[in-house]
């Protein structure tokens, strides 16, 4: 795992220290408390120190300086030149914090002008900044459990319960943490401290809820969706090639008969050198793996002038639970895009040992919990066949794809005609049954709804719904998507609303939901700074959620030595799938329509049939497989679950529905992951011993030395 850090302390000089690489025991120092990041390569000292911590690549941390006390830090994957790098500290040091957040790739800025601090977060979420007060001041950094660490904080289980409620929504989430004191930046915005004093200001622009804001051609929206993913691309492809620590080859054991050198790296299960790409046959991994092929530059490493090098594209084929027409379907989308010349095509089988739920016993401790816990092991046996830098298709959905509740947008933007194909489609989408005919109605009425419901409204009906226990009964078809008449139809009403209670609700204890309820209400009578249309918001919420799973992810399914890219996640490329057209965003393909005209202009007109074709079903049946596989196990987890003590969940109540999963019946599969999830991260958490800090005055315990009772309503 990798983070940076620092504070700002007050202006009295009173606040702590960095710990020296010298000898400063003399009378003015005593005073002065110091303490050291573990493992941490320090960028600039005292009074404002910031430590680079974990195995930073040496191009993954840059440092410009305009003069003494202006200094700008980056981290991550950058495609800014120094000299626009200067060019944007200079526009920062004015105020204009955007400029920090426009270059393409994914990166967290810092930037010190004299005694101020300016932390940017990016638009959606997975590189997000935590803060929290300590010794007079303010400390930062881009991990929640070292800020726990440093101030010994105790786990906050109302956060645990909210996250399981209403895990899209940040009214009841807030900008809190698992970890007492620990607050999160909301993304899109950046945390400038003085002298040990916050300040949380946004840098986008902001748009007026009575006057709809002036939309872009399709082809010039279309356009700027291309050139922002073309320019993430390259940005990965200008970056230094890297190699497995040791180099490539370092510990091969030399001929094996029956293998070759990639072969036998790949059973020792390190990454390739080099580039590569995810090819799991669906639209958003194929463009990028299109894109990186057909770029100028070297895809594989720097072997002479590079020349002939090929694109690594891996794809995975599920065996155990594969099998269905879906999903040969999708290996046959992969082959046909593999033919490409340019890419070197790796197909990695797994059988019931990589589904999800076999592999819950080891695996990192995450900064936080996410219900990829219970893929991390399935994802890394294909993500150990890759490359030392491996681009993957997170988020296309999220940028790209219209939320339902954007239909109540073009209601209130009166644009009614936009509305027919999208509910036409949802008519279409769950075969030809009898009511299909009131679809269309149906989904207009409840937009309709939505779009003259306020946000205040809409709030306090999902908090009543919390208390009323009014969820869908469990014999209902509530998968994703789900299967069945009138499963696509449901899936959009019930997304239809300002909020809504998650997948994992209806497990948790009345007290629990009571809890979230209140956090509910409290946030319908807060003054909003930021007016937005109901879709809007649902969508940058949604997004917001699936980024902040992305980061669980890298750190639960982490390869050494490998670094996982998310183009779609980049700042500039989610401004340019904002500027889509409503009307282009809501029409049925619009993705695939998208990421095909995206490759078109990039030279790439040939596609295989069926592309753009979605792939929940596979994912529900290896869900569903991996729970019948693996549910004695699941069973012993939650024979004593720590969520129970904790107050959020009954463990009879779980283990019921965890027989009831395995024996076929139809539950919100998702819901029981972030169930099992979450249980799994405490049980990790509290196995941790030591801190992330060294020095005189370190914590002297772990930060959460237990779950500690819940106050009473």
């Amino acid at each position: 795992m990798r983070w940076l850090v620092g504070w700002s302390s007050t202006a009295s000089g009173t606040g702590p220290r960095a710990a020296p690489d010298y000898d400063d025991s003399g009378p003015d120092h005593l005073d002065a408390p110091t303490v050291h990041p573990v493992g941490a390569q320090l960028l600039w000292g005292d009074p404002a120190p910031l430590w680079a911590v974990g195995d930073w690549r040496p191009d993954e941390v840059r440092v410009v300086q305009a003069d003494a006390v202006t200094r700008l830090a980056v981290f991550g994957r950058c495609g800014a030149t120094d000299g626009e790098l200067r060019t944007g500290l200079i526009a920062a040091r004015g105020g204009a914090l955007r400029h920090l957040t426009a270059w393409s790739g994914s990166y967290t800025a810092v930037a010190q002008v004299g005694r101020r601090i300016t932390v940017a977060g990016d638009l959606a979420g997975a590189r997000p900044v935590f803060h929290t007060s300590w010794a007079g001041g303010t400390a930062y950094a881009t991990a929640a459990l070292p800020l726990a660490d440093l101030i010994e904080a105790q786990l906050d289980v109302g956060h645990l319960g909210a996250l399981l409620a209403c895990p899209d929504s940040p009214e009841a989430i807030g900008d809190g943490t698992p970890y007492m004191g620990v607050r999160r930046v909301p993304p899109g915005h950046a945390l400038v401290l003085r002298d040990g004093a916050r300040e949380i200001t946004g840098y986008e622009p902001t748009a007026s809820l009575a006057v709809a804001a002036p939309q872009l051609a399709v082809e010039e929206a279309v356009e700027g969706v291309r050139d922002a993913l073309v320019e993430a691309v390259r940005a990965r492809l200008a970056a230094p090639r890297h190699a497995p620590e040791g180099g490539y080859g370092h510990l091969d054991p030399g001929p094996v008969p029956g293998m070759g050198p990639a072969q036998r790296r790949a059973a020792r299960g390190g990454p390739a050198p080099g580039i590569g790409a995810d090819l799991s046959g669906g639209s958003a991994s194929a463009t990028l793996a299109l894109l990186a092929a057909g770029l100028p530059g070297v895809a594989g490493m720097h072997s002479g002038n590079g020349a002939g090098e090929r694109l690594l594209a891996v794809t995975f084929n599920d065996l155990a639970a594969g099998g269905s027409r879906a999903h040969e379907a999708e290996l046959d989308r992969a082959r046909a895009l593999a033919a490409d010349p340019r890419l070197r095509h790796v197909v990695v089988a797994g059988g019931e040992e990589a589904l999800p739920y076999a592999d819950l016993g080891g695996g990192p401790l995450t900064d936080e919990p996410g219900p990829s816990l219970v893929t991390a092991g399935r994802h890394r046996r294909w993500l150990s066949a890759g490359s030392a830098d491996h681009l993957v298709g997170y988020g296309a959905r999220q940028v790209l794809d219209a939320h339902p509740a954007r239909l109540a947008d073009l209601l209130m933007d009166r644009r009614r005609r936009h509305l027919m194909r999208p509910v036409s489609a949802l008519a279409r989408a769950d075969g030809p049954a009898k009511q299909s005919l009131f679809v269309p109605f149906t989904v207009y009425r409840a937009a309709r709804r939505l779009a003259r419901t306020s946000y205040r409204e809409g709030l306090e009906a999902a908090a009543g719904q919390l208390l009323a226990l009014d969820f869908p009964a469990l014999s209902d078809p509530v998968d994703t998507p789900p299967p069945g008449p009138g499963g696509a139809v449901d899936a959009s009403l019930a997304a239809l609303t300002w909020c809504r209670p998650g997948p994992a609700a209806r497990w948790l204890t009345g007290e629990a939901l009571a809890e979230v309820s209140v956090r509910l209400q409290a946030a319908a009578v807060r003054p909003r700074g930021l007016l937005q249309r109901p879709g809007e918001r649902r969508a940058a919420a949604a997004l917001a959620r699936h980024a902040a799973d992305h980061r669980i992810f890298e750190q639960a399914a982490e390869v050494r030595s490998q670094r996982l890219h998310a183009p779609f996640l980049d700042n500039q490329v989610v401004r340019a799938c904002r500027a889509l057209p409503e009307a282009l965003r809501v029409q049925p393909g619009a993705r695939a329509s998208v990421l095909r005209a995206v490759l078109a202009g990039s030279g790439v007109r040939e596609l295989p049939p069926g592309w753009g074709a979605t792939s929940h079903a596979s994912h529900a049946a290896a869900a569903r497989a991996g729970l019948r596989a693996s549910a004695g196990q699941l069973l012993d987890l939650f024979d004593a679950p720590l969520l129970a003590d904790a107050g959020l969940v009954e463990a009879r109540v779980v283990r019921a529905a965890l027989h009831a999963a395995a024996d076929g019946r139809a539950l919100p599969l998702d819901g029981l992951a972030e169930l099992v999830s979450t249980e799994v991260w405490l049980r990790r958490l509290l196995a941790r011993r030591g801190t992330c800090w060294t020095g005189a005055a370190a914590p002297r315990q772990q930060a959460v030395a237990g779950v500690v009772p819940r106050p009473s309503l």
